[in-house]
């Protein structure tokens, strides 16, 4: 048995009220230890996080796992200083679920939240690309942190939408909406004339 798992419920509590309380992200990447073997948890299509088969109810404990996780080569870990073990993530790990919108000194800005509480502002620095699903529908996915990506919520999706225009880039017309003085397109293909 792991150290992971041999912790008690008070100790776990300490752990999320001190994991929630830290603003910024914890240095996940800099930590290296060996892999333990398997947390038994997954991330479903819809962004739910399971621990054996159940869904975990607790959003503070969601939140305190999202920001232990890891990318790494084509899987993902749950790392911490001391131990690291793999989860099985469906497609992505997050899901842009609330989109904010301001606008200042005549530039819009926008940012997205996850269902983990994890906040992006959409800039130059952000990821962004657009995939083809299995019916030939383009869904945007968005870079959260260190190769970390959240796939668009059809209801932010549709809030882009009401703020897209049409723009050229590299000679098509593409539609997509303004962040931070940077143009994130909507679609792959362009528009027709």
């Amino acid at each position: 048995m792991t150290e992971f798992n041999r912790l008690n419920p008070d100790a776990i509590a300490a752990n999320i009220q001190q994991g929630l309380q830290q603003p910024t992200p914890l240095p996940v990447n800099r930590w290296t230890p060996s892999l333990c073997g398997d947390s038994d948890m997954r991330i479903d299509w819809h962004g739910t996080w399971y621990y054996r088969d159940s869904p975990i109810q607790r959003p503070a404990l969601v939140r305190l796992f999202s920001r232990v996780l890891r990318r790494e080569g084509q899987g993902y870990v749950l790392v911490t200083p001391v131990e690291k073990l793999t989860i099985e993530v469906e497609d992505v790990p997050f899901i842009a679920v609330i989109m904010d919108n301001q606008v200042h000194n005549a530039i819009q800005y926008i940012n997205l939240t996850t269902q983990t509480g994890d906040c992006c502002q959409l800039s130059t620095l952000t990821g962004w690309k657009i995939h083809t699903g299995l019916k030939g529908e383009e869904i945007p996915y968005v870079e959260i942190r260190d190769n970390l990506w959240a796939r668009l919520h059809r209801n932010v999706f549709y809030q882009l939408i009401a703020l897209s225009v049409e723009h050229t880039v590299n000679g098509q017309h593409l539609f997509g909406f303004w962040s931070d003085r940077c143009f994130f397109p909507l679609t792959k293909q362009p528009i027709e004339n």
